[in-house]
C-alpha cells in the first residue's frame, strides 16, 4: 500500500483522542509509546474492579482474565496463547530467558552492535558469570540491503555459538532486520534465537507460528499502544521447560495438572496490578478500528509517513538516507550533517540541539552513533568518533507538517553541525 501526499499530510487519528500533551509535537512514539484516552479509561475500569474486590479479583477471577488476554495477543500475533507469558517490559523478558539458560566456559552468545543497551548489559552479565564470551556482529550503517545485515550476523557465528540475540527492529538505527531468514539459518547450525522484538508488534507484521524462534520478546506498550508495564515473552513449546520466571513463586510447587508448568509458574509471581495486561485487548481493538482495513492499513500508513518524513528531512538537511525502504518500519534514523566528532564534542552538540528542540515544543530523540557503550565495554577504541542521529517515529496522531517544522528547525543548526576549520 502506498499513500498519497494528501493522505500522509494529516493524522489518521485526531490528536485529542490521545493522552499526549497537545502543545508538543510528539515524534518519539518509539521510546515508550503513547495511549489513547479510551484505552486509559478501560484500564481505570480494571483498576476499579480490582480495588472493589481485591481477593475475588486476584485469587479467583484473574486466571481466566489472563487466559483471555493471552488469547487476544495470540490471535493478533498468529501464535498459540499457551506459548506466551506476560511481562512488565521487554527487558524483563530478555532477562528471563538469559537468566534461565545455562552457559559454560568458552560458549559464545552472539549479539549485534545495534543492540539495545539494557539487553546487551544482560547478555554481558550472564556471559561473565559463566566465563562465556559475547561476540558482536557488526552491521553496517548506512546499510544498502537486508543481505548486508544477514551476512554480518552469519559471519559472526562460530562452532561455539550457543545463542543469538537479534533485534527485530533496532532501537538506535531503526533497522528492520531480516529475522525471517536469520532464524532458520541459525537453527540449521543448532543455534537458538532470542528475538528482541520490543519494536516489532504493531509496527511490522509478526506471525509467531511462521517465525518459530526459540524465544521472542515484545512490547505492547509501544506500537500496540497499551498502557506502560505491558509486554510478553513467547517461548517455543520445546523450550518451555528451560525457562523460569525471574520471581519464583507459588506456581513452582503447584500440583495442578489442568495447566502447564509454564502457565502455573508465569501467571502468578506475587501481588501486582494486572490492569495494564488486561487492557492489551482494548488497545489492539482500538487501533484496529481506527482506519478502514484495520491493522494492516494502519501499519502501512504509519510506515509510509515515516518514509516520507525521512526523505523530506534528508533533503532539507543535505544528508543521506541511511537504510532502504525494505528495512524501514514506522521509525527512521538519519545522521545530522557535520560529523563525526570526538565523544565529548558530540555529546556537547547533542545536548545543545536537544535543549533547543525541546524548547520549541518537540519531542524527538537524538543519539550518538556508534553506540557509546561499545567504547565503554572495550568493543570500540577510546578515540572513536561519533555522528549524531535523529530518530523519528510515525504514529496515527502524527502528520507530515510536524516533520516539516522539525526539518526547518534542524536546518537552522547548520552552524552547529558544520565541521570546524
Amino acid at each position: 500500500m502506498t499513500d498519497s501526499p494528501a493522505q500522509i499530510g494529516k493524522s489518521a487519528s485526531p490528536a485529542s483522542e490521545w493522552a499526549l500533551d497537545q502543545t508538543v509535537a510528539f515524534l518519539n512514539h518509539g521510546s515508550f509509546g503513547a495511549c489513547m484516552n479510551a484505552t486509559l479509561e478501560v484500564q481505570r475500569g480494571w483498576r476499579d474492579k480490582l480495588e472493589a474486590h481485591p481477593v475475588r479479583f486476584l485469587a479467583h477471577d484473574l486466571e481466566d482474565l489472563l487466559d483471555w488476554t493471552r488469547s487476544e495477543i495470540g490471535a493478533f500475533l498468529s501464535g498459540e496463547p499457551d506459548d506466551l507469558a506476560l511481562m512488565p517490559n521487554s527487558t524483563a523478558g530478555v532477562n528471563t530467558v538469559l537468566r534461565s539458560l545455562r552457559f559454560e566456559k568458552g560458549d559464545e552468545i552472539l549479539a549485534t552492535d545495534h543492540a539495545y543497551n539494557s539487553c546487551l548489559n544482560a547478555v554481558r552479565f550472564v556471559a561473565s558469570g559463566a566465563s562465556a564470551k559475547v561476540v558482536l556482529a557488526r552491521i553496517p550503517f548506512p546499510i544498502a540491503s537486508p543481505d548486508e545485515a544477514f551476512d554480518a550476523i552469519m559471519a559472526a557465528v562460530t562452532p561455539k555459538t550457543k545463542l543469538a540475540m537479534i533485534e527485530h527492529v533496532t532501537s538506535p538505527t531503526a533497522l528492520v532486520l531480516p529475522i525471517e531468514r536469520l532464524i532458520p539459518a541459525l537453527a540449521e547450525k543448532g543455534i537458538d534465537v532470542l528475538v528482541d522484538g520490543a519494536h516489532g508488534p504493531g509496527m511490522v507484521p509478526v506471525k509467531l507460528r511462521d517465525l518459530a524462534p526459540a524465544y521472542y520478546v515484545g512490547s505492547t506498550h509501544k506500537w500496540i499502544c497499551a498502557p506502560k508495564g505491558s509486554a510478553f515473552l513467547y517461548v517455543r513449546r520445546d523450550r518451555q521447560a528451560l525457562i523460569k520466571p525471574l520471581s519464583i513463586s507459588s506456581g513452582s510447587n503447584d500440583a495442578r495438572v489442568d495447566r502447564s508448568k509454564f502457565r502455573l509458574e508465569f501467571d502468578w509471581n506475587g501481588t501486582f496490578d494486572p490492569s495494564a495486561w488486561l487492557t492489551i485487548p482494548a488497545a489492539i481493538d482500538g487501533l484496529g478500528e481506527m482506519l478502514p482495513g484495520g491493522w494492516p492499513v494502519l501499519i502501512a500508513t504509519n510506515r509510509q509517513l515515516a518514509i516520507s518524513a525521512r526523505d523530506m528531512l534528508a533533503e532539507a538537511l543535505h544528508t543521506d538516507v541511511q537504510a532502504p525502504n525494505s528495512m524501514t518500519g514506522s521509525m527512521a534514523s538519519l545522521r545530522l550533517p557535520g560529523g563525526p566528532w570526538p565523544r565529548e564534542e558530540a555529546t556537547r552538540r547533542m545536548a545543545m540541539i536537544e535543549g533547543a528542540i525541546r524548547g520549541r515544543r518537540f519531542e524527538v530523540p537524538f543519539m550518538a552513533w556508534p553506540c557509546p557503550w561499545l567504547v565503554d565495554s572495550g568493543d570500540l577504541p577510546e578515540d572513536t568518533a561519533f555522528d549524531i542521529l535523529v530518530r523519528i517515529s510515525a504514529q496515527a496522531y502524527n502528520y507530515l507538517g510536524q516533520y516539516e517544522r522539525l526539518a526547518s528547525i534542524l536546518a537552522g543548526f547548520a552552524g552547529v553541525n558544520r565541521p570546524e576549520g
